[in-house]
Order: structure tokens, then C-alpha cells, then sequence
């Protein structure tokens, strides 16, 4: 089929980092993914080439392959040899409803842009989305959780996206007895940022996120980088398996660096406990403290501030997860960003796949992440 024009209004979209330059692959990502949306490329159209994009946007062929495989990634284009990549008819929500079941929606900051991501994407219903209501309470949040799956096998559902408890302290007998309500009723599971078995344990059922452990990798390798020779990692207790996989990156970028640490340095605390911090100050003295997400991040920058210690003059500091407030610290945080919306979007893309291909093994599907640098790490 002969390629359409794409309409000039779709002018490419302006994406800035913190420094001003353009996030080249988004930038691609976008124009192609609103210009499909849009109509203005249609089923069975090819997408201009890789050279021809790469020319429009000043960009090498690596990012602009990195930015169609996203779109295939969501079923929304797909490359045939020697003919190019073209748009495919997508799929519809048309017959299904599903569960949104993420009881501590108000409390992370994550997944409100992931349902969003959601709603975004081509192939949902706006009435697709059942959304259980909560109490924001993290006492009540297991008990909440439970009576909103129940209420969504009562409804027959056709799958459940869950986000698996983290901050109530019978966090894992709830998650466990949550998903084996919802395997005894058939109904099919997609787990959304994380496993609801500890790390690095794995449940049968396909999960959307991204790779945390890349991501601790990405922050600690950033610092050392930076000529930081004494690095922390810092999370809280009994958080979600997340956490844990970060950590392990965080030891993966020492072990590249050629340091093998003789004590452990992945600090668990409160970062507001003044004493705990100051006790890890005092032990560690760290050069950079890459923290489990960018609330440890913030919270550990005001008690910082508060000991009179500066950043990143005194410490450098990189969070994990680049939530919409991380730019606008009283020291604007070094982070690693995960595309909140883009696994919103692979995850309705996921479940769809599963209801059509139940056979299909268990699946870890992975959303793009990226530094962000900003003055916390002090590298300009």
C-alpha cells in the first residue's frame, strides 16, 4: 500500500530534559504515536523510514529504531522485511470490561499517569475501565483490596490489572489471597510495577513495568561516573520487591567499577529519622546516596538540609522513578525516569494479547527508562 502524508499540523512535539536538549526518542515516539491516533496514518500505512526519520529529527538510526519498537512493542505498527514498518488495524476493548484494582492509588505516585496511560491508548473503551473505590487509608487498603476483587469477579470481569499492596503490613498474605481469588474465577491477572512475591521470586502471571534493576544499575553507575567513590543505597523497610531488585543493580555498578564493598551498603530506614540518617552519615561518610525511589529522595533531602549539610555540595543524591514534584525540589533531583503512561498503555496492550493467546508463556514486559540529570548529583 502506498505510504500516506502525514498532515504538517502534526507538528513533532518539543521534549525537553533538564538540560534543554531534546529526548530525541520520545520526541519520535509521540509524533508517530499522535499521527496514528490522529488518522492521519491509517491501518495498512507504511511509516516514513528510518532514514527519513532520523533526517526530520536530527537523529541517529539506533534512536529512532528504539522509538518504533516501543510502538510495536503496543501492537500498534509491525515490520515486514524488505517492505518497511506499517500501522496494523488495532485491536478493540469492544466486549471486555476490566478491573482496575490498585489500592493504594492515592498514596503512589506512579499510577495515576499509568491509568492514564491507559485511557490513552487507541484500542479502550472509556467504559472499558471498572475503577473500585478506596479510602486512601493504608490500614484498610488489604481489606479494601479484597472486597473490590470479590466485587470484580461478581461482575465477571474480563481480566484485572493489579498493583500489588505495599504499604499495609499484611501486604503479602492479602496479595496472595487477592490473586488466588481471581485464578479460582479464571479470570486472567496482569500485575502492574511489580510481583507480589519477594524478589527475585517470580509469579505465573505476565508483569508490566519496567526493569528495576537496570534502573538501580543506571542511578549507582551515574555517580560513580562522577568520581564518587563512597556510595549508599537507601530504601525503607518491608517495601515492595521492587526495592529489593534495585539493590541489586546497585551491587551489579559496584561490581563494574571493580568495588567490592567489605560491609553491606544498602541502608534501610525512615530517611525523616533523623538519628537513623545521621548514624548512616556518620558510618558510610558517602560521597552519593542513590535512594530506592524519589519520596526516599525527597525526604531524605530535608532532613539532610536540616543536619546543615548541603547538596550536592556535601552529598550527591539520585532517586528512581522521576514523579512529577522531582524537578521541583528545593534541589531539583537526579533521577531515573520510567514512562508511567507507556506501561499503562503496554499493559492494556498485554492483557489484550493474553485473552487472545492464553497459551502464551508468562511475560515480563519492560517500559523504557532513562537518566534525567539534574543539580542533586551535582554534575554541572
Amino acid at each position: 500500500m502506498a505510504r500516506r502524508k502525514i498532515s504538517s499540523n502534526l507538528a513533532p512535539p518539543v521534549q525537553l530534559d533538564s538540560n534543554g536538549k531534546m529526548v530525541k526518542h520520545k520526541q519520535v515516539f509521540e509524533y508517530l504515536h499522535n499521527s496514528i491516533q490522529s488518522g492521519a496514518l491509517k491501518p495498512g500505512d507504511r511509516l516514513p523510514s528510518e532514514a527519513e526519520l532520523g533526517e526530520m529529527f536530527k537523529a541517529s538510526r539506533i534512536t529512532v529504531a528504539k522509538a518504533v519498537l516501543e510502538l510495536q512493542r503496543l501492537g500498534l505498527v509491525t515490520r515486514r522485511p524488505g517492505a518497511g514498518t506499517h500501522v496494523l488495524a488495532q485491536k478493540q476493548t469492544s466486549g471486555h470490561t476490566f478491573g482496575l484494582l490498585i489500592p493504594e492509588l492515592g498514596l503512589t505516585e506512579i499510577f495515576e499517569p499509568i491509568c492514564h496511560g491507559m485511557m490513552r491508548t487507541p484500542f479502550v473503551r472509556p467504559d472499558a475501565l471498572l475503577w473500585g473505590s478506596a479510602s486512601g487509608s493504608v490500614r484498610e487498603s488489604a481489606k479494601e483490596a479484597e472486597q473490590m476483587a470479590q466485587s470484580y469477579i461478581s461482575q465477571s470481569v474480563s481480566g484485572v490489572f493489579f498493583a500489588p499492596l505495599e504499604l499495609a503490613s499484611e501486604k503479602d498474605m492479602a496479595n496472595q489471597r487477592i490473586v488466588r481469588m481471581l485464578e479460582r474465577a479464571r479470570i486472567p491477572v496482569i500485575l502492574l510495577d511489580r510481583c507480589y512475591l519477594p524478589y527475585p521470586e517470580r509469579s505465573q502471571h505476565d508483569l508490566v513495568g519496567i526493569d528495576n534493576c537496570r534502573a538501580g544499575y543506571i542511578a549507582t553507575r551515574h555517580l560513580l561516573k562522577l568520581k564518587k567513590q563512597r556510595v549508599v543505597f537507601l530504601g525503607e523497610a518491608n517495601v515492595a520487591p521492587t526495592v529489593d531488585a534495585r539493590i541489586s543493580g546497585f551491587y551489579e555498578a559496584l561490581r563494574y567499577a571493580g568495588i567490592f564493598a567489605e560491609r553491606d551498603l544498602a541502608w534501610r530506614g525512615s530517611p525523616v529519622d533523623e538519628s537513623f540518617v545521621r548514624k548512616m552519615m556518620s558510618e558510610a561518610k558517602p560521597e552519593g546516596i542513590v535512594c530506592a525511589n524519589d519520596l526516599t529522595a525527597a525526604r531524605l533531602m530535608q532532613t539532610l538540609q536540616g543536619m546543615s549539610l548541603s547538596i550536592p555540595e556535601d552529598v550527591s543524591i539520585v532517586g528512581i522513578d522521576d514523579v512529577k514534584y522531582a524537578s521541583l525540589l528545593s534541589v531539583p533531583l537526579t533521577t531515573v525516569h520510567q514512562d508511567c503512561a507507556g506501561i499503562g498503555a503496554l499493559a492494556m496492550a498485554t492483557m489484550l494479547e493474553r485473552i487472545e493467546h492464553p497459551e502464551l508463556p508468562v511475560r515480563d514486559v519492560n517500559a523504557p527508562i532513562w537518566l534525567v540529570e539534574r543539580r542533586s548529583c551535582g554534575a554541572s
